[in-house]
């Protein structure tokens, strides 16, 4: 499918779910990330809050601990978040133990691109996993000062 249908798709699919357009700002299309990185690479599900002084990602990352995730910035805007997604299957304290179902997947390869606003502020982000979910949290910078009105008397 192309750029432009994927587009429109997400502008019908948006309009029919009342989607705001908020969220729109931190979507990376998965179209522009095809790189051999990518291929094979599950998506990490994300919640993202959007507070008055920092934006909150909120994964869930189970069966992965902190050294396993890699959180950085690329591009000075885009977020990424990447993991290995290496879980080992413990073994039989004695010989001759073997599985006999095997319902748990190891967790994928995982990678998620997302773009930051311009008031996102990245040399303060920060990171923890703790019980299975990841949360990343991005700091606004402050906003602007209004301008001031100032009358200036006319001679």
């Amino acid at each position: 499918m192309s750029r432009i249908a994927d587009s429109n798709l997400f502008d019908a699919m948006s309009h029919l779910f009342n989607i705001p357009e908020s969220i729109e700002k931190f979507m990376i299309h998965s179209r522009s990330n095809d790189t051999n990185e990518n291929n094979g690479a599950g998506n990490i599900a994300t919640d993202i809050l959007d507070s008055p002084k920092e934006y909150i990602f909120y994964m869930d990352v189970p069966g992965l601990c902190k050294s396993d995730i890699q959180v950085t910035v690329e591009d000075q805007n885009t977020l990424v978040i990447k993991s290995g997604g290496k879980r080992k299957r413990e073994e039989g304290e004695e010989e001759g133990c073997k599985y006999i179902r095997l319902e748990r997947r190891a967790p994928q390869k995982l990678l998620r691109k997302f773009r930051l606003p311009e008031n996102a502020n990245v040399s303060a982000i920060t990171a923890k996993c703790e019980n299975g979910v990841l949360t990343v949290v991005v700091e606004k910078h402050p906003p602007p000062p209004k301008a001031k009105k100032v009358e200036v008397a006319v001679s």
